[in-house]
């Protein structure tokens, strides 16, 4: 856990895959009055907390779960936040809205929008976000940072401000999480635990063909390297194809290790695709390499996203240096 959340608006939704609940309630219209098709209210969590508390963490934690998520959203809007979900028809079922409370009328329009809700019967949950003040202290001066109430003062001056103004807040959480002795995993560990249910966090995959001539994918984390097959470049007539064509890929699995290769590492995979949703790690990139990204690796590569696709794996496939000949 270091340092402590930017204070930019900044909105959040889960990704889709691509190619290279709450009450119900009825609502009538002005002019007829007849009802219109039921609206189904989202299911509200409130995070909040100290800063460098990891406020963040929490929320990505739940954006990765499938939540939308409002970061430093002003607390007056929540209530506005919850109507335009109620209207999505059910496409926004659960909002997450990061509240950084830093002075007394924030906390008061906080204050006004909870019990706005409750007048409206919406479900929702407060998660706060605690830490000792030696913890918090140390992860201001890990990133060089003060603390956004301490002023002109020492960063345990602010400290001190922004527990007082949250004592209230704090008394009224439905789940309070100290991180005073947590890393980024063990935080994640604990909002799955409360808010992923029966299901197991989703891994989203990337698999990604480039071509070692070109240079490693800066943002790989699993890097395989498909040069030990012999290449079609220098098959005639195949050079002028990629790994796409069906004949191209044909004879780049009748090779000898081909096959096996393919089924052994997605074995490999599985076995690390599990460790990783138990380390909290949702994505991953994975590059496969051939000399050019054009034939060997591309091949490998929908081969293999297809069978991370048939495992339940999300996956974006992305062919990176394909074209670049």
């Amino acid at each position: 856990m270091t340092g402590h959340e930017q204070d930019a608006p900044d909105t959040h939704a889960g990704t889709d895959r691509t190619d290279g609940a709450g009450q119900v309630s009825t609502a009538s219209t002005p002019e007829t009055g007849d009802a219109t098709a039921p609206a189904v209210i989202p299911e509200l969590v409130i995070i909040s907390g100290m800063s460098g508390a990891g406020r963040s963490t929490a929320a990505k934690c739940l954006e990765d779960l499938g939540w939308f998520v409002v970061d430093n959203l002003p607390p007056a809007l929540i209530p506005t936040m919850v109507e335009l979900g109620a209207r999505s028809q059910g496409n926004v079922a659960r909002i997450a809205v990061v509240v950084d409370v830093r002075g007394r009328r924030f906390f008061d329009n906080l204050r006004e929008s909870l019990a706005d809700l409750a007048a409206k019967h919406v479900t929702r949950r407060i998660v706060f976000l605690e830490s000792s003040d030696d913890a918090l202290v140390r992860r201001f001066e890990s990133v060089r940072r003060p603390h956004p109430l301490q002023g002109d003062g020492r960063i345990v001056d602010g400290i001190a401000a922004e527990r007082d103004l949250l004592r209230e807040l704090r008394g009224d959480a439905d789940l309070v999480i100290d991180t005073s002795s947590l890393n980024v995993h063990e935080l994640r560990a604990k909002m799955d635990a409360q808010f992923a249910g029966d299901q197991e966090p989703e891994l989203r995959a990337t698999v990604m063909s480039f071509g070692y001539k070109y240079g490693l994918p800066v943002d790989a984390d699993l890097v395989v390297d498909c040069r030990f097959l012999p290449n079609p470049h220098w098959v005639p007539e195949l050079r002028p194809f990629t790994g796409l064509n069906e004949e191209v890929s044909a004879y780049v699995f009748d090779q000898p290790g081909a096959k096996e290769f393919l089924n052994q590492y997605t074995e490999l995979l599985q076995l690390i695709a599990a460790g990783y949703r138990r380390e909290g790690k949702r994505y991953v990139t994975i590059a496969v390499g051939c000399t050019g990204g054009k034939h060997r690796s591309v091949a490998m590569s929908e081969k293999l996203s297809a069978r991370l696709a048939a495992e339940g794996i999300e996956t974006v496939l992305v062919h990176r240096d394909m074209g670049r000949e």
